[in-house]
């Protein structure tokens, strides 16, 4: 028997050997991994047969919900797959919360003991099976109840389907703005479902909680996982926090604004109770100041002047006080540029050396240090032979100017035999070698004599074979 682990109330998923009497071994993990779970912290308690609470709450598909009471006296525990009463028929759930912790969830949500519905067994084999194949159909079912609806021309959106356990009945789940005649459409799902339809109407958010998805900060969306009651959000509470009034960031999910919106609003409303108003001005030598901008953190406030907004100064909250207690006495204060104290910069630490690129290489320093102080150190031999610092070649002397040099006269070979190079220092260097390798190949000198405009290419000798290999 399964211990119906996944969210949407599928049972195909088994613990196998982890499922015991007690329930799962995993129940932090797998028998508490749906929507809007509860973590019962009353588990480890034993309490007397006497005053054992006789209501379990069960959840459906979804974050559908409900509290039914056990006649039967039936031992279960969190993941256990039951059937339970409905009209008509029975449903099949499973068990999300047992135990003390039942009352204190009855009683924050105003559920009735009387109206509570009872337990008739766990689900056998049959129950499992049929409950299996109406989850199946639900996707195919929901793909053409909206084809219907678009034929008909009809302004809403279905949501989700849910069938009941034993496909009795089949509940659609709709968002619309207006309302909507659903006489024929009615007809249209009997005919085309064969069995009892029941419609229900649910808002944007409640269609984001169903249907589940991934917010802005990278998590689960709130209302999907913990979130049960929906407090009302308005654009004061973007104000308040100093928040630019973008539709596009503001919204969530479904469309309307974020939840998350209300979690920090009583902290910047406990903060700005010690702030002067935002609508504050203040009479200056040179004008009118208003205030544009509220740091909450910094405890500043920036004014500016009515006539010249562009420039923005920033004073802390206690000097906008006393300027503020100087105007009410009807002086006027010095203008904002001879007010505003000049920043001193604040150092910061970097204790986890974030910006540094060789943090991680801190242990091989020392064994680097040494391995350098054992090369040669090439750069001073080279710094020898470049050339001296600025402050040195100032004082050379100028260079002499180069001598003309003699026009080149129209036959180029009348003085060839009288002008002859005379050869660099580096080629006197070179001259020894070059004798050496002449006595060694005379063909190649003569070669040389006669065709002097040829390119010397160095000869490659193939290499010499071993006769004893």
């Amino acid at each position: 028997m399964s211990c119906g682990c996944k969210t949407s109330g599928d049972s195909a998923h088994s613990c196998g050997p982890k499922k015991t009497a007690n329930g799962c071994e995993n129940v932090n993990t797998c028998g508490n991994s749906y929507k809007l779970s509860v973590f019962d912290w009353l588990s480890n308690i034993n309490n007397p047969a006497p005053n054992r609470c006789d209501f379990v709450e069960v959840r459906f598909k979804n974050d559908r919900k409900s509290f039914y009471k056990n006649v039967n006296n039936i031992p279960l525990h969190i993941g256990s797959v039951i059937t339970v009463e409905s009209s008509p028929g029975h449903d099949v759930g499973v068990v999300s919360l047992t135990g003390e912790l039942v009352k204190i969830q009855m009683k924050k949500k105003k559920f009735s003991e009387e109206s509570a519905l009872k337990i008739y067994r766990q689900a056998n084999q049959k129950d499992l099976e049929v409950w299996q194949e109406a989850r199946k159909k639900e996707e195919g079912v929901k793909l053409e109840a909206r084809k219907i609806a678009q034929r008909l021309g009809l302004e809403m959106k279905v949501t989700d389907v849910e069938y009941q356990g034993d496909s009795s009945k089949v509940t659609f789940y709709y968002t619309a703005d207006n309302r909507v005649d659903f006489r024929q459409l009615i007809k249209d799902y009997a005919g085309a479902f064969r069995t009892k339809i029941d419609m229900k109407q649910i808002g944007f958010r409640q269609e984001a909680a169903k249907v589940g998805g991934i917010g802005s900060c990278g998590r689960e969306l709130c209302c999907s996982t913990w979130l049960t009651d929906f407090r009302s959000v308005n654009t004061n509470v973007a104000r308040y926090q100093q928040l630019s009034i973008n539709p596009q960031k503001l919204a969530g999910q479904c469309g309307k604004l974020k939840c998350c919106l209300n979690y920090e609003l009583d902290s910047y409303l406990d903060a700005l109770s010690n702030f002067p108003s935002s609508s504050t001005t203040l009479e200056t030598e040179k004008g009118k100041a208003f205030c544009i901008k509220i740091d909450v953190f910094k405890k500043k406030m920036w004014f500016a002047y009515v006539e010249h907004s562009i420039a923005w100064y920033d004073f802390d909250i206690d000097l906008v006080k006393k300027l503020i207690s100087k105007n009410k006495r009807g002086e006027k204060t010095l203008p904002l540029e001879d007010l505003k104290q000049p920043d001193t910069p604040s150092q910061s630490i970097d204790l986890i050396q974030e910006n540094n690129v060789d943090r991680f290489e801190k242990k091989n320093r020392n064994n680097r240090n040494r391995n350098n102080q054992n090369k040669p150190n090439n750069s001073q031999n080279q710094s020898q032979g470049q050339a001296q610092p600025q402050g040195q070649r100032k004082n050379r002397p100028e260079r002499q100017e180069k001598p003309n040099r003699p026009e080149k006269s129209e036959n180029p070979n009348a003085n060839s035999g009288n002008q002859q190079r005379q050869p660099k220092p580096q080629q006197q260097q070179k001259a020894p070698v070059e004798k050496v390798k002449a006595e060694a190949n005379p063909d190649a000198e003569k070669a040389q004599q006669s065709n002097p405009n040829k390119k010397k290419f160095k000869k490659k000798y193939p290499p010499k074979k071993d006769k004893n290999a």
